[in-house]
């Protein structure tokens, strides 16, 4: 980490619990729709999710704010329970690029992880794609590690999981 990582890391940024539709999360979801878009041209199929998906107990939709700009967002939701019982799957995890590299996606996966530990899930999984090189690192570096493919994502090539108990 840098000097100025560090600096930022330890900036108080607020994680607040919003509405998966709410207009703040939604305009984050277009602009992380959009990156996702650039990054896979032609096949990449944006899904905004449905409120309900990211609503207690079922999931839970979590927004970065920088004082009070909005700066990145993500979920968990409930999936099929898998062999270690109850199974979240972390979703449209984001940070607006100038923002990243200040350990802020560490500490939104964190708050998502403990999320659904209060609701006594066993796993989290996700999906990502191969090209997203820093998330991949992310993920691993908070000890997800490779499982077989649990959903037919389109946009998906790799698969993590991690078990929580």
């Amino acid at each position: 980490m840098t000097a100025d990582s560090d600096r930022y890391a330890r900036r108080m940024v607020d994680l607040r619990a919003l509405p998966a539709d709410d207009p703040v999360s939604r305009e984050l979801l277009t602009d992380y729709f959009a990156m996702r878009g650039t990054a896979f041209p032609g096949q990449y199929r944006p899904v905004f999710p449905e409120r309900a998906v990211f609503e207690p107990p079922a999931g839970v939709f979590v927004v970065v704010f920088d004082g009070e700009r909005a700066v990145g967002c993500g979920g968990i939701r409930r999936v099929v329970d898998g062999p270690s019982g109850i199974r979240y799957e972390v979703k449209h995890l984001y940070l607006a690029p100038e923002t990243r590299g200040r350990g802020w996606g560490r500490r939104l996966l964190d708050d998502l992880e403990r999320r659904a530990r209060e609701w006594d899930a066993g796993e989290l999984v996700l999906d990502t794609h191969h090209t997203l090189e820093a998330a991949g690192g992310l993920y691993t570096a908070s000890g997800f590690t490779p499982i077989e493919p649990y959903n037919d994502n389109p946009n998906a090539t790799r698969w993590y999981g991690k078990r929580l108990t």
